[in-house]
This record gives C-alpha cells, sequence and structure tokens, in this order.
C-alpha cells in the first residue's frame, strides 16, 4: 500500500471512530446517522493534521458516516497513529455529543452531564433544607433499598450551570454528598435502538445469574432459548446493536455460536432507552440496585465515564454484599484519563486482545487492569438474525464476566489466566470463548 493510501485510510479511519464512539466498540452492519462536523474558526484548525485533513474535505461527511464492518479491519492502523489522535477523537465526540443534545446536556470541562441538574445521596434533613433555602428544588427522590441508598435529584437555582450548581451546593451545604449527574458514553451508533422486538425469557435459568448495564436487546435465534429479563432506566428499554451483542456473548447458542455464560439468567438493565444524550450516573445507580434486587452474582458493565462519586458509592455497595463487577476500559488509547467504573476499588477491569493475544492498541486504562479476555478477530450477534464482527474492549468484558461466574471468584479465575503480549493484567481469560467470524459467516 503506499504511502499516500495509507494516509487516506488513517484519517478516514479516524473520522469514522469520531463518528462510532471511541468507547464506541464497532458492531458492524448498523449504519450511523448523518454527523455535523466542527466548523474551523477563522484560521483555527479543530483537530491535528490526521483529523483535519478528512474534516475539510469534500468526502468528509461520507467518511464519518460509515458502516462500523468496514472500520473493524483497520482500527489498528488509527491507534498506532498516536495517542494524540485518539485523544483528539475523543474531545471531538464528547464536543459533538453535547452540541447535538444541548436540551439535555452541558460540558463539565469537555465532559457532558445532564443540564442544570445536582445529584444527592442521603441527604440529612438540615442539609437539605439549606440546599432549598439556596434555591434549588426536588425533582426526584427514590429509596434504593438494596443498596441502602436513597437517590435525590436537584434542580439548580434558575440560570445556574450544573457545574456551578455543585459548587454553591457544596458551599451552602458541605455535608451533602452530591455530584453532576455524569453522561456515560453511549457506544456510537450501535446504541442507537433498531426496529424488531426485545429478546424475550423462556424457561427456567442454571441457578447462576448474571447481569449486564447497556442498552437493550433485541430478539435473535441464538437468544430464543435464552432466560433474559429486562427492565429500562431511562424510559422503556430499546433494542439496540451493543445491547445484543454482548448479550449473545454471554448468554447466546446457535449452532456453532455459544456465549461464554450459557444456561444462566440474564438481566439487563438499559440505561439509555434510545437515547445517545441518556446513559447518566443516576440511571446506573438505579439499574445497579435493581440488578442488586435480582440477586446478580455478577454485573457486566460494557459503558466508560469519568469517575461520579454516587456512582462509586453504588458500586461499593454491591461490593459490600459479594456482588461482583466487571466493567471494560474503552478504547480512548492508554493516553487517556482513566475511565470508570473500571477504576473503582474492586471492580474488574477488563482490556481487550486479538486472536495472537495481543493487547489492542486502542484499549484504554483504569487506575489498574486486571484480566484480558478476547475483543478482537470475533463474531457477535446482530439484532434480528446474523451475525458481525466486533471489535473493543466492551466485548471482552462479558468474556471475563462470564468466566468469573463460572470460577466463583477473582483468584480462582486469576488461577486460569494464560500470558498475553502487551498490557493484558494477570493474563488472558477465556481465550477459548471467542467465535470465529468464519464460522457463522460473520459480516
Amino acid at each position: 500500500m503506499s504511502r499516500i493510501a495509507r494516509a487516506l485510510l488513517t484519517a478516514a479511519t479516524a473520522a469514522a471512530l469520531l463518528a462510532s464512539g471511541a468507547q464506541a466498540q464497532l458492531l458492524g452492519g448498523i449504519a450511523l446517522p448523518p454527523v455535523s462536523l466542527p466548523v474551523p474558526v477563522g484560521n483555527v484548525p479543530v483537530a491535528g493534521p490526521i483529523l483535519q485533513n478528512i474534516l475539510t474535505t469534500p468526502a468528509a461527511q461520507q467518511a464519518i458516516n460509515p458502516t462500523l464492518d468496514h472500520v473493524t479491519g483497520v482500527t489498528e492502523q488509527i491507534a498506532q497513529s498516536g495517542p494524540a489522535t485518539l485523544l483528539e477523537l475523543r474531545r471531538l465526540r464528547l464536543d459533538q455529543l453535547i452540541r447535538e443534545n444541548r436540551a439535555q446536556l452541558e460540558s463539565d470541562r469537555g465532559l457532558p452531564v445532564r443540564r442544570g441538574v445536582v445529584a444527592v445521596l442521603d441527604p440529612d434533613p438540615a442539609s437539605l433544607q439549606l440546599a432549598l433555602r439556596a434555591g434549588f428544588r426536588i425533582v426526584a427522590n427514590e429509596a434504593e433499598p438494596t443498596l441502602g441508598l436513597r437517590l435525590m435529584q436537584l434542580a439548580v437555582p434558575q440560570g445556574m450551570s450544573a457545574p456551578g450548581g455543585l459548587r454553591l451546593l457544596q458551599r451552602v451545604a458541605p455535608r451533602l454528598q452530591a455530584d453532576v449527574d455524569h453522561i456515560y458514553e453511549p457506544a456510537g451508533g450501535s446504541l442507537l435502538p433498531v426496529a424488531g422486538a426485545l429478546a424475550a425469557s423462556v424457561g427456567p435459568g442454571s441457578g447462576r445469574t448474571i447481569g449486564m448495564i447497556d442498552g437493550g436487546v433485541a430478539s435473535h435465534p441464538s437468544l430464543a432459548n435464552a432466560r433474559i429479563e429486562q427492565n429500562g432506566f431511562a424510559g422503556a428499554p430499546r433494542p439496540t446493536g451493543h445491547g445484543t451483542a454482548v448479550a449473545s456473548l454471554l448468554v447466546g447458542n446457535q449452532g456453532a455460536f455459544r456465549g461464554a455464560a450459557g444456561g444462566a439468567q440474564l438481566y439487563v438493565a438499559d440505561v439509555y432507552g434510545g437515547n445517545r444524550a441518556a446513559g447518566s450516573a443516576t440511571s446506573i445507580v438505579k439499574a445497579l440496585g435493581w440488578l442488586a434486587a435480582k440477586r446478580s452474582q455478577v454485573i457486566n458493565i460494557s459503558l466508560v465515564g469519568p469517575s461520579n462519586s454516587l456512582v462509586e458509592r453504588a458500586v461499593a455497595a454491591l461490593r459490600s454484599r459479594g456482588i461482583e463487577v466487571v466493567a471494560a476500559v474503552g478504547n480512548d488509547g492508554p493516553a487517556a484519563p482513566p475511565q470508570y467504573p473500571a477504576s473503582y476499588a474492586g471492580v474488574l477491569a477488563v482490556t481487550g486482545v486479538d486472536a495472537r493475544g495481543r493487547a489492542l492498541p486502542e484499549a484504554g486504562r483504569a487506575a489498574h487492569l486486571d484480566f484480558a479476555a478476547p475483543g478482537a478477530d470475533m463474531a457477535a450477534a446482530l439484532p434480528g438474525q446474523g451475525y458481525t464482527r466486533v471489535r473493543g474492549t466492551s466485548f471482552a468484558a462479558p468474556l471475563a464476566a462470564a468466566r468469573l461466574l463460572a470460577a466463583g471468584s477473582p483468584s480462582r479465575l486469576a488461577a486460569e489466566a494464560r500470558p498475553g503480549k502487551g498490557r493484558v493484567g494477570r493474563g488472558i481469560v477465556c481465550s477459548d470463548c471467542r467465535i470465529d467470524p468464519r464460522t457463522v459467516s460473520a459480516r
């Protein structure tokens, strides 16, 4: 391949990853919606050379609106172009999410948060009165009895931003445990709702229970005999490509395709409801409470976002009850900030490896790294029927979660881990869980 061809391919890949999201675990066969491109101000570029070249060409819209299966084969090239490019993609992606959803979102130092709202855990009456006198207003007040928490959402005083409201609240009522309502990223177009029915529950489970926080799960032949229960925490659950792929890797079963936790009862907590601007910290806390009430033994979270004190407290409450949490480290590259919930104490942080046991170059990082699992050169279910090639730490995490469910503890899981190449934590688990795309005619 010529140098010019490689440059064009890398640029097109960069734009495609911007559209699909760096958390965007790449999922084939699903087209993305049109995207409004950033516009340079004067002669000031909006991105570095690789991105700027593609964003300023007439073909930019076409390059930024691919079907994701055309991107999976060249993801490594953009990752190897350098961590600075991945950070640019992350910044532009988050800016775009906020710009396209200004009625719902605003920026907190470049991170998307719910507009005009702060969230509080277990408010004491005296501190709550101080907040109300300062102009805050209660908009939601819910108990999470299984976690032993009370979650309250406060509208900030009129004309104030959510970050500004949090600063005011910390001054007038410093005893409150409060935070802005961070958004945990939808995985690009693959988390957009798709037409079709939700996967339905049939038959008894094996007694093993596993939960997932994601988008909704669509019906698929591999899930026809699975025991699945779904609940929505941002409206009614809506089927998505990403949720369907993750669920199939857990409990799918059709011909040559086998999920890694076959026969287990699967509980699906949809925190998006078909809305890319959803996936908030408060919805994740409520989802964790529901999954705990369902006695999930292991919970998989293939989403990333910033540290949030409410999510951290909810995860700690789960861990105190002996519930294991597994989370993906994301795909923003090793130079990105540590991602959460993977970085919380007690959460098993999972990265991805390819078929040769090499750590994915686009994999993000966490405050600690526990395990790796297959995250490339593999197949997962498409909504409705058929299979697609998938790539990303989103798809490694459920395989590690399934093996943890079978092993019974992180220490037993570590005992079966195998060496790998690059940053793989304590080693690769579930290495034989990879479904070769050729065996299921994945497209």
